[in-house]
């Protein structure tokens, strides 16, 4: 009989003393810190709580500080063996299905996005919405969808901000309320916390497409026709100067990189982008990012 199960029974888990997250870690390990997110069904909230905060804080504790976490495969495995060390110590019996979601929680928390990992990888999705720490929306065939998952605290939610945004040396804090970023599959990330958010901290990410649209698909769609398409390609060889302009969500970002492969492949090409997210297929590519002020409007 499982953990869970006892407790459903009326059996209570005798809960641990928790480490402050993030002790002694060094910097490479400054992101690893005691999350929880929300786990389905009601009844056992507290308790999965409890558990899955225990393991994984001890887990911290144990995990060597200097390990490079972008080495994902290693690292996965190493957290791995210490999960199971650690549920034979304290003879924490749980079934197959009850093991693996818990752990991979845990992974999601130290090596990604906590409760937004299972959304990132589902394909079908196309944006991921949170407002506040309760709320998590996400679009899927045009139409937006509330999601059971959420994250525990404004707390929880602001780290894996912070996670998000560190790594592209950008910040977020009250002097700077809102911030452009993106992962690093090159899904674009918006975040806005208070005093502008009301609501406690905003994440929004728009996914990454693997499969780029093409001028076929655009055609097909109705969004251009072909006479349009050959004039756009005329002037892109011809070097004349051109705007794409257009409301949010739009498809700027998709026409241009319809049209970047109109560029001759013998041309250099430089870009310029808030967040880096074109999809450009040649290979004389300079990448180039801008930069937030730091500190009092310097460094631009």
């Amino acid at each position: 009989m499982s953990l869970l199960k006892r407790i459903e029974e009326g059996q209570s888990a005798q809960p641990a003393n928790r480490p402050a997250a993030g002790e002694g870690g060094a910097s490479r390990m400054s992101g690893l810190s005691a999350r929880r997110v929300s786990p389905p069904g009601q009844a056992q909230r507290d308790t999965y709580y409890d558990l899955k905060t225990r393991v994984q804080n001890k887990l911290l504790s144990e995990l060597d500080p200097s390990m490079d976490v972008s080495q994902t495969a290693d690292v996965r495995r190493t957290i791995e063996e210490l999960f199971e060390n650690i549920l034979a110590e304290e003879k924490i019996v749980l079934s197959r299905p009850e093991r693996r979601r818990l752990f991979e929680q845990i992974v999601a928390e130290i090596l990604g996005l906590g409760p937004l990992e299972p959304l990132l990888a589902d394909e079908s999705i196309t944006e991921i919405m949170v407002n506040g720490a309760k709320q998590i929306y996400i679009e899927r065939g045009g139409k937006l969808f509330r999601q059971p998952a959420s994250f525990e605290t404004d707390d929880h939610l602001m780290r894996i901000i912070d996670r998000i945004v560190a790594p592209l040396g950008r910040r977020i804090d009250e002097s700077s309320p809102y911030v452009d970023a993106r992962l690093s599959d090159g899904s674009r990330v918006n975040a806005i916390i208070p005093p502008i958010s009301l609501v406690g901290p905003v994440l929004t990410i728009r996914k990454f497409s693997k499969s780029p649209i093409t001028v076929e698909q655009l055609i097909g769609y109705g969004t251009i026709t072909e006479e349009a398409v050959e004039f756009l390609k005329a002037c892109v060889i011809a070097r004349i100067n051109s705007i794409i302009s257009g409301g949010t969500g739009s498809g700027k970002t998709t026409m241009l990189n319809v049209l970047s492969q109109y560029i001759p492949g013998d041309e250099r090409i430089v870009t310029i982008e808030n967040a880096a997210e074109l999809q450009l297929r040649q290979e004389h590519v300079v990448t180039l990012e801008s930069r937030p002020p730091i500190l009092k409007d310097a460094g631009r």
